[in-house]
């Protein structure tokens, strides 16, 4: 059997506290015992499964929306105290129960209880279940505090494994990082120029040394234009083209003019020969051609 203890108050008495107890074998809808005491004086009574069939029917109510308005009425006791209101009257033994709304009320079921005579015996009874039900609640936390602390040290477990996977793994990762870098570096060509000591960071992004080479045959013209640049000029610079121009105007007017040419270039040279003087010595003396023999 299963059984239920809550404490009510009275609506004719709020300041009286009751203690109320409902029982039933397997259902509510089956029907329920009611016992009542006020801690002096007990009180029961039984609701039998007709009797609840035939409230529904007042209420105009299904009959399982009816049990369970009992149930949160007599046995749950979760609703504010305003919702479900108690009534008893000592005198005609009169147990009533309501549900109050906004602005209307309406009696889920009422019955006459029986005194009993010995009431000793109901309130040891009550009491006894009261604190089986203390007891039994006091095990059940005890059960899930270790429960709850068996989680724990298994939680701390696995967040101990995972931050040393986690670690492993990330050590493994540099490994691999520092393998793959060192490879890279091995692999990596010897620069065949030296970077100047005066290198700019404004100078061509394609020079840059942290920049992939992503053009090589460009980068190698550059770099032989630079170092062409850079050598010194060997060879003479050609005359203006208004040099080139007044040379040829001059050989024309040259050409024009025959005595001049022939004076210029029939000039005679000076010829130095080697001639004896007095006491046999040899004595150099410029000889000039003679004219006539042209």
């Amino acid at each position: 059997m299963e059984r239920n203890v809550s404490r009510i108050h009275m609506v004719s008495e709020p300041s009286i506290i009751y203690f109320l107890q409902v029982s039933w074998e397997k259902d509510l809808g089956s029907g329920f015992d009611i016992t009542l005491t006020d801690g002096q004086s007990a009180w029961s009574g039984a609701v039998t499964a007709s009797e609840i069939s035939r409230e529904a029917d007042d209420m105009a109510m299904e009959r399982d929306k009816y049990v369970g308005e009992l149930r949160k009425a007599l046995v749950v006791g979760t609703e504010p105290a305003n919702v479900y209101r108690f009534d008893f009257s000592k005198e005609n033994c009169h147990f009533s129960y309501e549900k109050s709304l906004k602005d209307v009320s309406f009696i889920l079921g009422s019955l006459n209880l029986q005194k009993v005579s010995s009431p000793a015996e109901v309130i040891r009874e009550l009491m006894s279940y009261c604190l089986n039900c203390v007891a039994d609640q006091l095990a059940k936390n005890k059960h899930l505090q270790r429960e709850n602390e068996m989680l724990q040290r298994d939680w701390s477990d696995v967040q101990k494994r995972e931050s040393i996977d986690h670690t492993e793994s990330c050590k493994k990762r540099e490994s691999a990082y520092d393998e793959s870098t060192d490879e890279e570096s091995e692999n990596l060509p010897v620069p065949s120029e030296v970077v100047p000591a005066n290198f700019s960071q404004n100078d061509s992004i394609i020079s840059s040394p942290d920049v992939t080479d992503i053009a090589p045959s460009r980068k190698k013209r550059q770099r032989l234009q630079k170092k062409v640049d850079t050598e010194p000029q060997l060879v003479h610079q050609k005359p203006p083209l208004q040099e080139k121009e007044r040379l040829r105007e001059g050989l024309e007017q040259s050409s024009k003019c025959p005595t001049f040419m022939s004076a210029t270039i029939l000039q005679p040279q000076p010829t130095r020969v080697m001639e004896k003087v007095e006491g046999g010595q040899l004595a150099s003396k410029d000889h000039f051609p003679s004219m006539d023999a042209t």
